[in-house]
């Protein structure tokens, strides 16, 4: 059951997420700097694939009832996507909040973007309690073995992990 602070949340985020996009697209600086500007559209299009992959994982491996949506998993994955990140959709939306001041290069845009951050961090803790009430301690154990959000982690993880094995 969503609590007001669950709703607030959401109406807030909704709100900031929204009206960065807007405003990128309004506050566009044509005379910024090239590279901030392709460093931002870089990763825009890295949150758009973190966005997305998420999906095909859930359904492929998640044991998701026909019918029903990708997030009703009855498995918990640690494939694919999620042997790197515990969250990607997560991930993605902070990217995306960081993309978009880059690409726009203006200051409203980065305000509103922290905000967007922000709450998406405070949703992946809330995302880690549902878990480990929906799979208990092999959630707890998968929190230990993958990073919430720091990609670059979790890929040196899976580098060390797969090094190990060949020795």
């Amino acid at each position: 059951m969503k609590t007001k602070r669950d709703i607030a949340l959401t109406v807030i985020l909704t709100l900031a997420a929204v009206g960065q996009i807007v405003l990128t697209f309004l506050l566009y600086n044509q005379d910024g700097n090239i590279a901030i500007i392709n460093l931002g559209w870089v990763i825009l299009w890295n949150s758009a694939i973190l966005g997305w992959l998420p999906i095909f994982t859930f359904r492929k491996y998640g044991r998701v009832p026909k019918g029903k949506s990708y997030i009703q998993t009855t498995l918990l994955v640690e494939r694919g996507v999620y042997a790197i990140v515990c969250h990607p959709q997560y991930l993605a939306g902070i990217l995306m909040g960081l993309a978009l001041p880059l690409i726009s290069q203006h200051w409203l845009v980065a305000a509103l973007g922290l905000i967007v951050m922000i709450i998406l961090y405070i949703n992946t803790w809330d995302e880690d309690k549902a878990n480990i009430e929906k799979f208990g301690e092999a959630y707890r154990q998968y929190m230990q073995r993958v990073p919430r959000l720091n990609f670059l982690l979790g890929i040196i993880r899976i580098i060390i992990q797969r090094g190990k094995a060949r020795s």
